[in-house]
């Protein structure tokens, strides 16, 4: 089977940390970077998501990142990365070095726009440019496709609605009264960070929110968390939320905001109003922001001509690649979706990927 830059025997799209492990394996098994597969990322840089996220993160307990395959050999690694720096920075200096020193080759910024078949090819369309494949790797995670839950009213807010994906800084909320949804570290973290920024924070869940006593994920909880992804994958179903099936760390920094009274959450608002937010029971909360960390969805927009999913609104995914077109695999979905599942997954979807071409062949 031959290859080229324009006829790659695959195309791997999205450089974050399943689409760098799933390339350095494929490396591993023979294939050349640059010619026999692709790698094509929409950032503007390295990093993948993480380079999107906002100035205050820190690598920690809580937003932990495992190291890549093959990372030692770089000299690097996540455990003994400076952690007084953003972590955005961090990630993207990492994987800078990471993909210079293997030769990855990765073409970047490309925005895939959509994946279709040409008789029995696959063709993988961006810009007005287009790549034909055998096979196509989707590591294009979830950060490109925030999703915010409707509200009656939700529209009628005159103040402004801020997905994590927008949040920045605390200094975008200074004096402002400050609704965060959410049950996740993401929500936490944003509610330590704004405490004496803005002028007044409200937290809401819509379920309460669990903590793991030990400061670190159980990992009877995590294989349990794992376990509910993969069913629903395989059935074809929307993915369950990680964090509801795991917990949060009870970190030293988590259980001081507990303490002072600021991690309480209350349920659920039942409406949106131009001016806050209205409980059930008639209480109103003013707001001029509202903090959306209410999670994402995969990104497969640009899959939408292969017409993979099912009824129950996702896509039927087994052992790395889709049920309806064993052609197309997913790294980083479902159960791989953790920097240790996205690793783990890299080297079985890249065997995996070689053994379909040697079947073509």
């Amino acid at each position: 089977m031959t290859s080229s830059p324009t006829h790659p025997s695959v195309v791997v799209i999205g450089a974050g940390q399943a689409g760098l492990s799933v390339s350095f394996y494929l490396q591993r098994l023979g294939l050349e970077p640059g010619s026999d597969f692709v790698v094509l990322d929409r950032g503007p840089s390295t990093g993948g998501a993480w380079q999107l996220r906002w100035d205050a993160l820190r690598i920690g307990s809580a937003h932990r990142i495992n190291d890549l395959p093959g990372m030692d050999a770089v000299g690097l690694s996540f455990e003994t990365a400076d952690r007084t720096l953003p972590a955005k920075d961090v990630v993207a200096e990492y994987y800078r070095q990471y993909e210079e020193h293997y030769n990855l080759q990765v073409r970047r910024p490309v925005d895939v726009k959509r994946v279709f078949n040409r008789g029995t090819e696959l063709v993988v369309g961006f810009a007005e440019e287009e790549l034909t494949t055998e096979i196509v790797v989707n590591a294009t995670g979830t950060w490109g496709s925030p999703f915010v839950p409707w509200y009656p009213g939700l529209n009628d807010f005159r103040g402004r609605h801020v997905h994590t994906t927008d949040y920045r800084s605390a200094a975008q909320f200074a004096g402002q009264s400050v609704v965060v949804v959410g049950g996740g570290t993401s929500a936490i973290g944003f509610l330590l960070e704004l405490e004496n920024v803005a002028s007044e924070l409200t937290w809401v869940t819509r379920r309460p929110v669990e903590y793991l006593d030990d400061g670190e994920l159980n990992m009877e909880d995590g294989k349990a968390a794992v376990a509910m992804q993969d069913e629903a994958a395989r059935a074809g179903r929307a993915l369950p939320s990680i964090v509801s099936g795991t917990g949060i760390p009870r970190t030293r920094r988590i259980q001081s905001g507990i303490d002072r009274g600021l991690l309480v959450a209350r349920p659920m608002f039942s409406s949106i109003e131009p001016d806050g937010v209205r409980w059930e029971d008639g209480s109103f909360q003013k707001a001029d922001a509202i903090v959306w960390s209410t999670g994402f969805r995969p990104e497969l927009r640009h899959l939408s001509p292969l017409k993979l999913r099912e009824k129950e609104g996702g896509v039927s995914v087994g052992n790395g690649s889709a049920w309806k077109d064993p052609r197309i695999f997913f790294a980083g979905y479902g159960p791989q979706a953790s920097t240790i599942g996205a690793n783990r997954a890299g080297r079985q979807i890249a065997r995996q990927v070689i053994a379909t071409l040697s079947n073509i062949g």
